[in-house]
């Protein structure tokens, strides 16, 4: 935990230690350090044992579910970090940064894209208590996400979307919501980063129906 909360407090102070030329800016895709703290603290309190994760670029939110599941205490921590671009965009220092805290016992990459991998997880039978979702932010691409993790995390476990404040990420968990029972958690991130013009929260938390819900196609409403 020392070494983990080291790694965690160097990247929020220092940085990463190289970005890549031409690479994606750290502090505007990076997950800021409070926000960070609250997804770790409801793992925490939910017990999570077993975690999906959906883009890993320079890890703050990696290290913080990392740190959750440690903290959790379950007897096999599991952390599956799907992200296509960590050996490209990246040039691997996310990854660099969660062998460094000493996190490669639990965690694993995954370097294809979410919408490939997630039908074969969930075929597999495969079951998360939890998902943090940041990865691609085209609609159908969050939809098809949020869609097999339907299926992954565990009926009444949680989901966890960044970047809520962009209207293609919302109105795609807003099916979810209207038609399948997401319940929004808007007590769970209270303190988080939010939009200074529309006032709109960056994360948002929803819990699944317990049990999952299979709604006719007839009861369809819509959700935009």
């Amino acid at each position: 935990m020392e070494r983990l909360a080291a790694v965690r407090r160097d990247l929020a102070e220092n940085g990463p230690p190289r970005i890549p030329a031409d690479g994606p800016d750290f502090a505007t895709v990076t997950l800021p350090e409070r926000d960070c703290d609250q997804v770790r603290d409801l793992l925490v309190e939910e017990g999570a044992g077993t975690v999906v994760e959906i883009g890993l670029a320079y890890a703050s939110s990696a290290l913080a579910i990392g740190e959750a599941l440690l903290r959790a205490g379950s007897r096999s921590p599991r952390h599956v970090v799907i992200d296509p671009f960590q050996h490209t965009a990246y040039d691997g220092v996310g990854w660099e940064l969660m062998e460094r805290a000493g996190l490669e016992g639990i965690a694993e990459l995954v370097t294809e894209p979410s919408q490939r991998f997630l039908p074969r997880l969930a075929g597999a039978g495969f079951t998360a208590d939890a998902a943090f979702v940041d990865g691609g932010h085209h609609f159908h691409n969050v939809f098809v996400d949020l869609h097999f993790l339907s299926e992954i995390v565990r009926p009444g476990g949680i989901v966890v979307l960044d970047d809520l404040w962009w209207p293609s990420v919302g109105t795609a968990v807003a099916y979810f919501e209207t038609n399948l029972g997401w319940d929004p958690m808007p007590d769970a991130l209270v303190d988080g980063t939010v939009d200074p013009a529309t006032g709109r929260p960056r994360t948002g938390a929803y819990r699944l129906p317990d049990p999952r819900p299979a709604p006719s196609f007839k009861e369809f409403r819509p959700f935009f």
